[in-house]
């Protein structure tokens, strides 16, 4: 599946419905299924309660109350006294049973979605901002929760009191029945008619919810940037526009998700007056008595105030669809990067350590980066990618790491098709140091651990000894409380030049095989640069390194120059050769 903006966006909502959601729902409730057989019973006892009690009051009516007879009247109302506690005390158990089931499902499908999230690749955080990705695990979950944990049940029982109440109310008279349930047949039609367009309500209200929450995480995340350039103002209008697109889409939801509950009020007054009107007559004719009048007239507050919850309850329904549709979209997604199955004949031991052959790239929607390329990384050797900007150095690097797959071509690691490693032993092989090293909020020595397998369940002590080890405890000089020194979220606690003392020595306890550093040194002083550099020089000598670099400084002892522009990396021979190139690629632009 290709990742576009507009997978993830979409205008409309998938004509889901409700049981095929709840099958798609099954897996992640299947460790509930005694609790929801309990609650089943629960609402089989309450719902059958509710349908007994109308019985008991008409008999009481009629047999004692008539004939006064009060004794009788005591007795039957102990007996609807039972009734309701009997009712009152199955409908708390099953409301706190399903809370729970509520919560954990919700804890199940979040887990579902961010491990999902793990999964695809960079291509799809490229073309999808994280504030909508965070709404869907955050907002649209919690409306599959609401309804799971408070609504389902509710729901259900409600089916179960309507379908007992018009029965009986058939069974006593059907021509009575009959009338009583007209108004309910209008409302079924209404139900249909405008479910589709209450759905696409909260789906939009939803998908604006989203695009408020990507506004507010890009602008905070560039804050620094905003106050630089004081376009305080710019972010104010950007705000106010999303905010008011999601006000106005919140509003219709709204409406439409109260449209219900007037009309539903309106059909069970209409019943209630069918009822006393047709009743009264039957009476009058002496086919009809009081205590079934009174029976009947529960019966019709049974049938239709289940309705009326009911229109609150499904509009919840359609929220909660809405909701499902956007983060089934995520689920049923898969990466377009799959692990292929690798050959049973291994090749010998081939001469390079990875190898372009053929390989053309296009990001989805756009120009072509790079085309026939062909190049060759020797075990060892350093190499250097120069050029433009623009020009695909950083696209060169990412098919190197595999964050991408060539459109054509293929690219082999160690004589294998790259594509055939799994996660683990492809970064176990390739290190990447990016211009600006993403830090964890902790301290100094767990972001030096973070992943890397190996060393994960070290302790403090250890990984210092470890250090040692390695040449590289004397760094830890540059931090104010060592490998203690706390790391808030992003690393702005620290200079960048700390952060990048980090991310290379992650980078060289790993001994990759291959190691990338895409502007690694770009925006660091020269004493920085220097330690650095040092750090590299203590690199196994197997491993290759590949610099992309614009100070051309930092390139002069490669083994190797590319240069990168117009779709070709070619080799560029010496330094003052790749000059030469990129002053002349100056001129013709």
């Amino acid at each position: 599946m290709k990742y576009t903006l507009s997978n993830l966006n979409s205008n409309e909502p998938q004509k889901s419905s409700f049981w095929p959601a709840v099958k798609k729902l099954v897996p992640y409730m299947r460790e509930e299924s005694k609790t929801l057989v309990i609650s089943f019973i629960a609402i089989l006892v309450n719902s059958g309660l509710t349908i007994l009690a109308p019985i008991v009051i008409g008999h009481t009516v009629d047999t004692y109350i008539i004939t006064r007879q009060f004794h009788g009247v005591l007795v039957y109302a102990g007996i609807l006294a039972a009734i309701y506690l009997g009712a009152l005390l199955a409908s708390f158990l099953q409301t706190r049973l399903m809370g729970g089931v509520g919560q954990r499902t919700l804890y199940r499908l979040r887990d579902a979605v961010f491990t999902k999230l793990q999964d695809l690749p960079v291509a799809f955080f490229n073309q999808n901002k994280a504030g909508d990705l965070i709404s869907r695990i955050n907002n649209d979950t919690d409306k599959l929760n609401q309804f799971f944990s408070q609504s389902l049940m509710q729901f259900i029982g409600n089916i179960f009191v309507i379908i007992g109440a018009g029965i009986a109310m058939l069974l006593v008279d059907t021509k009575l029945g009959g009338t009583a349930l007209i108004p309910a047949v209008v409302l079924l039609v209404f139900t249909q008619l405008t479910s589709a367009w209450i759905k696409r309500q909260n789906f939009k209200s939803l998908q604006a919810m989203g695009g408020l929450s990507g506004e507010v995480q890009e602008s905070l995340d560039n804050f620094k940037v905003i106050v630089a350039f004081n376009r305080r103002d710019y972010f104010k209008e950007r705000f106010k526009e999303v905010n008011e697109q999601n006000y106005h889409t919140a509003l219709r939801a709204g409406i439409a998700n109260n449209t219900y509950v007037p009309v539903y009020g309106l059909a069970s007054n209409a019943g209630q007056l069918i009822v006393i009107v047709y009743g009264l007559s039957l009476i009058s004719h002496g086919n009809f008595t009081f205590g079934l009048l009174i029976s009947y007239l529960a019966y019709v507050s049974r049938f239709y105030d289940p309705l009326r919850q009911m229109a609150a309850l499904w509009a919840n329904l359609q929220a909660a669809l809405a909701g499902w549709d956007r983060i089934a979209e995520i689920l049923a997604m898969e990466s377009d990067l799959p692990v292929l199955e690798r050959s049973t004949t291994e090749p010998t031991k081939p001469a390079s350590l990875l190898e372009f052959k053929d390989v053309e790239f296009e990001y989805p929607g756009g120009k072509p980066v790079l085309s026939d390329v062909n190049l060759t990384l020797e075990t060892g050797k350093t190499y250097a990618l120069v050029g433009p900007t623009g020009g695909g150095k950083t696209t060169t690097a990412s098919l190197m790491a595999r964050l991408y797959d060539p459109t054509r071509g293929a690219i082999f690691l160690e004589g294998k098709d790259i594509r055939t490693y799994s996660p683990a032993e492809r970064t176990k092989k390739i290190g990447f140091i990016l211009q600006e090293p993403f830090l964890f909020g902790g301290t100094v020595g767990q972001n030096i651990l973070y992943g890397n397998p190996d060393y994960r369940h070290l302790g403090m002590d250890h990984l210092e000894a470890l250090l040692k080890k390695e040449g590289l405890h004397s760094l830890m000089h540059r931090f104010e409380q060592g490998l203690e020194t706390p790391i808030v979220t992003q690393g702005d606690t620290i200079s960048l030049g700390q952060k990048q003392l980090i991310a290379f020595i992650r980078a060289v306890l790993r001994h990759p095989d291959l190691l990338i550093l895409d502007e690694a040194t770009a925006n660091i002083d020269t004493v920085t640069e220097q330690l650095l550099e040092d750090i590299l020089k203590k690199l196994p000598k197997k491993t290759t390194k590949v610099i992309i670099a614009h100070r051309l400084n930092t390139i002069e002892n490669a083994d190797e120059i590319f240069f990168v522009n117009g779709g070709s990396v070619i080799s560029a021979g010496s330094l003052d050769q790749a000059v030469k190139m990129l002053q002349s690629n100056v001129r013709e632009s």
